[in-house]
């Protein structure tokens, strides 16, 4: 982790990770201090697993800094990406809605800091309170509408605009051009995250510089022109940049 997100995170207390999250807003101050008490902080390296597929859920998850994969195994063995998470996603709360069963993996792909909290607890408050359950629901509404926009993309985008579309919600609105980014995480996992092998990758990268102005060293993105990025990639999707889901 770098030193600057480590000193982030260790100003931070479990209240005030709670307080900052939409599903503890309806919550009452006793509430959310129920839940401070109860969670824990936790610091993990590249490789920590917090939950395989059909375990029992006991922890649901707040991401304070760095990146988590959510996965599944196909019957073949392999494992397929299906998402990836930052800082102020929550993961695992949707199991409680489950049976109580993770239905996806969930890992860290590099030092990451999380808030970990008693799933009982929020099953609990859902139990009791009918605004903690709407809170609930809104946030699946949430992630179920960031899951179609996904849907959208690999139905509607070749894959060289896939991986502009990936470049482009790493961009705000308004940044001095040109825009230099940096991969937030290994391209193996981005082919993985973007439905494709990495030899589809490679070639749709190649053909992503060929179609635009951009310029890639290593893991470095420099964004000469954003409109000419944004006018390939969005011309085969039913929005235009930027998404109206980016914060």
């Amino acid at each position: 982790m770098h030193q600057t997100a480590a000193k982030t995170a260790a100003a931070l207390s479990p209240l005030s990770i709670i307080q900052g999250q939409s599903l503890f807003a309806a919550m009452d101050d006793r509430l959310q201090e129920a839940f401070a008490q109860a969670s824990q902080i936790q610091q993990l390296q590249k490789g920590a697993v917090l939950f395989l597929q059909d375990d029992p859920a006991e922890w649901f998850y707040v991401i304070i800094s760095g990146w988590v994969k959510l996965f599944t195994e196909t019957l073949d063995g392999n494992e397929a990406v299906i998402d990836m998470l930052s800082a102020g996603h929550m993961l695992g709360d949707s199991a409680i809605l489950e049976d109580g069963i993770h239905t996806f993996g969930a890992a860290t792909v590099e030092p990451v800091t999380l808030l970990r909290v008693p799933c009982n607890l929020l099953k609990s408050a859902i139990d009791r309170d009918h605004t903690v359950a709407l809170a609930m629901l809104r946030s699946l509404s949430r992630h179920r509408k960031r899951q179609t926009r996904e849907i959208e993309s690999l139905t509607l985008q070749n894959a060289s605009q896939r991986i502009g579309c990936f470049m482009l919600r790493l961009c705000h609105p308004g940044q001095a051009e040109p825009i230099v980014l940096t991969l937030p995480y290994d391209k193996s996992l981005i082919a993985a995250r973007l439905g494709m092998k990495s030899e589809t990758f490679s070639r749709a990268l190649n053909k992503l510089r060929s179609e635009t102005s951009i310029v890639i060293k290593g893991t470095v993105v420099t964004i000469p022109n954003l409109e000419d990025l944004s006018g390939y990639v969005c011309s085969a999707c039913s929005s235009e940049f930027p998404c109206a889901d980016l914060g």
